[in-house]
């Protein structure tokens, strides 16, 4: 009679926290690509943060610093694109403007 029995992790162990670098990377090439903003910047400035406070054993700090990353590559993806769709209706409008007056 034998039971399957797997150990408790231990007590010590290192807690995994997600970092957002991929996400935050391309967060900053889009904006700079689209319109210079620096949230991109910021996003990769926090993102690096995760794993060296991860490593100093600041756990939680390494969660809040992964989660702004997140948000600043969420803010920097929006804001990039309402400023690409707002320029693309000024541009058409501009152009149906032009057209009329040339008429």
């Amino acid at each position: 009679m034998s039971q399957n029995w797997t150990p408790p992790p231990p007590a010590g162990g290192s807690a995994t926290v997600p970092n957002n670098l991929v996400i935050s990377i391309v967060a900053a090439v889009v904006s700079f690509m689209f319109c210079c903003l620096p949230h991109g910047l910021i996003s990769v400035i926090f993102a690096t943060q995760v794993n060296k406070k991860a490593s100093a054993g600041d756990i939680a700090g390494a969660q809040q610093a992964a989660k702004n990353a997140k948000m600043w590559a969420i803010i920097s993806i929006i804001v990039s694109v309402l400023w690409l769709v707002i320029s693309l209706v000024f541009g058409i409008l501009g152009g149906i403007m032009q057209s009329i007056q040339n008429r």
